[in-house]
């Protein structure tokens, strides 16, 4: 079992990870320090990336939300805010009906929506067993279950495990960017849906759901699925993975087709099997979106843009 969790693991590594040109080099951070990097140089630009650090998801974690306030508030982003108030607004007029369309899609081509779990991957921690992931059962909880946060895990294992094999910075870089990125989103939805208590579809007391905002803490843990749609965690996590990814390899075409499919994919399974609304996904894909963004910045540079009084070496 563990030797197929290991090739999986760098299977998935090594379907990301590309032969860019890569050559050592020094940043300074001052004067007197020096940071040990790696340069890539994808088509006409280089991507400079320090020797990642070994819980840098860690320690720069609460830059995350300074660095996608910034993203988030500038001029430039009232266009993305009015897009994303717009297409809420118009989607939870629709969220019912959308709902109805979708399940009825679905029975029309056999698509079972029932969400069917069987055995689980599990480990124990002394006499108390930890559950690692449910085996889904039917082809929509399967394609739900990719949404959930084991597939970006397995994926930045394999990146940090390939990285670590062939001495490859970018690609433990992307590794902790990807805890990093989620980390930020998980806690932000978090905070968001404790905040407006919107009810899960499979909850709802009302056609597009009922909201109880800020309930207390306690009747929240006690009844999660009557407070917990808005916005959809799922989305956020997907978003800011694939926008790591694809910052931090561009030239892997692939990526984005397959990556968008992917999440357009699962958006509907959580609609198909009630978990979401519509209505959810466009506040979660602009956090996940600033957060991807905000992270990649934090631990990636670009030759030539100013860096805050580092400079390359050369």
């Amino acid at each position: 079992m563990k030797k197929l969790v290991f090739l999986i693991v760098i299977t998935f590594g090594n379907a990301i990870v590309t032969n860019a040109q890569r050559y050592d080099t020094q940043v300074y951070r001052d004067s007197t320090h020096i940071i040990k990097a790696q340069a890539y140089h994808v088509a006409d630009t280089t991507f400079i990336y320090p020797k990642p650090k070994q819980f840098a998801f860690i320690t720069k974690f609460p830059a995350t939300y300074a660095g996608a306030a910034r993203i988030a508030f500038k001029k430039e982003s009232l266009k993305n805010w009015g897009i994303i108030a717009g297409s809420t607004a118009v989607l939870l007029l629709l969220d019912q009906d959308i709902a109805h369309k979708v399940q009825q899609a679905s029975r029309f081509i056999g698509l079972d929506n029932t969400r069917m779990y069987g055995k689980s991957l599990a480990f124990n921690v002394g006499k108390t067993k930890v559950d690692i992931y449910d085996v889904p059962r039917n082809l929509n909880t399967a394609i739900y279950s990719i949404g959930e946060g084991i597939p970006p895990l397995v994926i930045g294992a394999g990146l940090w495990g390939w990285g670590l094999i062939k001495n490859d910075y970018r690609a433990r870089s992307t590794a902790s960017q990807i805890v990093q990125a989620t980390m930020a989103t998980g806690f932000m939805t978090q905070f968001l849906k404790r905040t407006t208590g919107h009810e899960s579809p499979f909850r709802a007391s009302q056609p597009g759901g009922r909201w109880r905002p800020f309930p207390k803490p306690s009747v929240y843990q006690q009844n999660v699925s009557m407070y917990d749609a808005f916005p959809s965690g799922h989305m956020g996590t997907m978003v800011s993975t694939y926008v790591v990814i694809t910052e931090n390899y561009p030239e892997k075409k692939w990526i984005r087709p397959v990556g968008l499919s992917i999440i357009s994919m699962v958006g509907l399974a959580m609609i198909n099997n009630d978990v979401h609304w519509a209505s959810d996904y466009p506040m979660a894909i602009g956090m996940g979106y600033a957060f991807g963004k905000a992270t990649v910045k934090l631990n990636r540079w670009i030759k030539g843009e100013p860096l805050r009084q580092r400079r390359i070496k050369h």
